[in-house]
């Protein structure tokens, strides 16, 4: 069922008496909630690499130079040591690893 079914079904209880203003007011508002999470896809935590990675901020605690590795943990869930280690392998083997962190380090902002 799509939402104007919907909205158009809540109007015919509302308009029969079955729902009142304030309930029709809030079943109406659940309806178009829930749309609006449907179609922005899923949220924060679940999953959703973008968002979280939106979030992205260098740390100021848990850094050893700029708090990169730190603010890759907070967002990923994993070790920082886990990140030191993956630029660490990245630079020994392939200098890209540098690269990344140079520019994560310009462009990622503090917390």
């Amino acid at each position: 069922m799509n939402i104007s079914d919907e909205i158009k079904r809540l109007h015919e209880l509302h308009q029969a008496g079955a729902l009142s203003d304030a309930e029709f007011s809030q079943a109406k508002a659940r309806v178009l909630a829930e749309q609006e999470r449907a179609s922005l896809g899923p949220g924060p935590g679940n999953g959703d690499l973008a968002s979280e990675f939106s979030r992205l901020r260098r740390t100021r605690g848990d850094r050893w130079i700029s708090g990169v590795c730190g603010g890759l943990a907070r967002v990923s869930g994993m070790d920082a040591w886990v990140w030191r280690l993956v630029f660490t392998v990245f630079t020994l083997y392939f200098l890209l690893g540098l690269l990344i962190y140079l520019l994560m380090w310009v462009f990622v902002p503090e917390e």
